[in-house]
C-alpha cells in the first residue's frame, strides 16, 4: 500500500480494508494575534477591541471555512499593550515568534507606530484603528489601517465646529500621545482654514488627572470651545474641572473621546457641551449596524464602544482575503487584501496605495444622557 495513502487512512479513522476512501479536510488552526491595552485607564477600550474580534471568529469558525483544503479554526492569541510603546514592541514579537497569521491592532497610535515595523519585517499582515498619519506613511506593505485617520477624524470635528457650531476662537491641548498629536495638529490646520482661531495652545500628558492650571489660563482668554486631542480618562477629569472652574464652553475631541466610558467616569459634567467624531457612519442607521450592537448586547450585556465594529470588520475582511487568495499565509493574501472590496458593518473597506481606507465617512456625536449620541456623518 502507497505509504501516504496508509497514513492518510489512519489519520481519518478509516478501516485498511475499505478502500479507497475520501476523508474530510483536515482542521487547520489558524492564531490571529490581538494587541490593545487590556489593564489601566484604556482597558475597556481593549476589551471592547477584544470583543470584536471574538464575535468575528466565532461567526467565521460556526461557518467552517475551506482554505487551501483545510478546515480552518481561527484562535485569537490576546495580548496586553497596555498602551505602552515598548510594550506594543515586546507584544509584537512575542506574536511574531507564535506564528500569528494576522494581527488586530494596536488600538493607540503610539504603539502602532514602533510596533508596525516588527510585523512588517516578519512579513504579518498589521490591522489597526490607530490614527496617526505617520502609520501608514512608512510605505510598509503589510500594515492596513481599518479606520479614519487624523485628518478626517480632526478635520472633520473642526469643519462641523467653524460651520455648524459657529466657534470662532477656540483652545487646544494635546497630550503628547502620536494620537493626541496628530488629532490636534489636523484640528487646527482645518480649523484655521475656515476661519478659527488658535487662542491658545497647551500640552499635558496621557497619565495627568490635574488641568486647573491648563484651564485657568485658557479661561482668561474666553474661548468657544477647547479641542482636547487625547483619551477619555484624561478628558473626563478636563470636564469635571471646567465644570468646578465655570468654564461653560464646548469641549470638543476626537474618537478616543467619543465613548460611554467618557460619561461614566466625568459624570453630569459630560453634558450636551461635549461633541467627538468617530469613523464610520452610524450604527443605529444600518440594518447591518443595528445587528452587530443587538448581537453584540446579547452576548457581552453591554452595548459596544468606538472600535469593536472595526475589529469585527477588520477580522472578517482578512478571512475574506485568505479565502480569495486561497492561503493563510501572510506572503500570499496580503495582495488580495490590498485589492479588497469588503463590505463590513461600517462600510465598505477598499484601501488606497497607502493602505489607508479609501472612504471613510466620520460622524458627529453629542453626549446625550452620559454617552455620545449620532448627530449627522459628515
Amino acid at each position: 500500500m502507497n505509504k501516504v495513502l496508509f497514513r492518510t487512512l489512519v489519520s481519518c479513522g478509516v478501516l485498511l480494508t475499505t478502500l479507497p476512501v475520501l476523508c474530510a479536510a483536515a482542521d487547520q488552526v489558524v492564531k490571529i494575534g490581538f494587541s490593545s491595552p487590556l489593564t489601566g485607564g484604556q482597558a475597556s477600550a481593549g476589551k471592547d477591541n477584544l470583543r470584536g474580534v471574538q464575535m468575528a471568529v466565532e461567526e467565521l469558525n460556526k461557518k467552517g471555512l475551506v482554505i487551501g483544503g483545510n478546515k480552518i479554526k481561527f484562535e485569537i492569541m490576546a495580548e496586553d499593550d497596555q498602551a505602552d510603546p515598548k510594550s506594543g514592541v515586546q507584544v509584537a514579537q512575542k506574536l511574531v515568534d507564535a506564528g500569528v497569521k494576522g494581527v488586530m491592532g494596536p488600538y493607540n497610535s503610539g504603539v502602532a507606530i514602533p510596533a508596525s515595523r516588527v510585523y512588517n519585517d516578519a512579513g504579518i499582515v498589521m490591522a489597526t484603528v490607530g490614527s496617526n498619519p505617520k502609520i501608514t506613511l512608512q510605505g510598509f506593505p503589510y500594515v492596513f489601517r481599518i479606520g479614519a485617520n487624523d485628518s478626517q477624524l480632526g478635520g472633520k470635528m473642526a469643519l462641523y465646529a467653524a460651520r455648524e457650531m459657529k466657534l470662532k476662537k477656540v483652545a487646544v491641548i494635546d497630550d503628547r500621545t502620536s494620537y493626541g498629536q496628530g488629532v490636534a495638529e489636523e484640528y487646527m490646520k482645518a480649523a484655521k482654514a475656515n476661519g478659527t482661531d488658535i487662542i491658545a495652545r497647551e500640552y499635558t500628558n496621557d497619565k495627568a488627572s490635574d488641568f486647573n492650571a491648563i484651564l485657568t489660563s485658557i479661561k482668561a482668554k474666553h474661548p468657544d470651545g477647547i479641542f482636547y486631542g487625547g483619551y477619555f480618562t484624561q478628558a473626563a477629569a478636563m470636564a469635571r474641572q471646567m465644570h468646578q472652574l465655570d468654564i461653560n464652553v464646548y469641549l470638543l475631541g476626537g474618537d478616543a473621546i467619543c465613548d460611554a466610558e467618557m460619561g461614566k467616569l466625568g459624570g453630569s459634567a459630560v453634558g450636551a457641551h461635549v461633541y467627538c467624531t468617530q469613523g464610520g457612519s452610524i450604527l443605529a442607521a444600518q440594518t447591518a449596524g443595528k445587528a452587530f450592537s443587538a448581537n453584540y448586547l446579547k452576548q457581552y450585556n453591554t452595548k459596544p464602544m468606538t472600535y469593536a465594529v472595526s475589529f469585527y470588520d477588520g477580522m472578517m475582511a482578512i478571512a475574506d482575503a485568505m479565502t480569495k487568495a486561497n492561503s493563510v499565509e501572510p506572503k500570499q493574501y496580503m495582495p488580495a487584501l490590498a485589492a479588497i472590496k469588503y463590505k463590513g458593518v461600517t462600510g465598505v473597506y477598499e484601501f488606497d496605495s497607502n493602505h489607508d481606507l479609501k472612504s471613510s465617512p466620520v460622524t458627529i456625536y453629542q453626549f446625550k444622557n452620559g454617552e455620545p449620541s449620532p448627530l449627522t456623518s459628515y
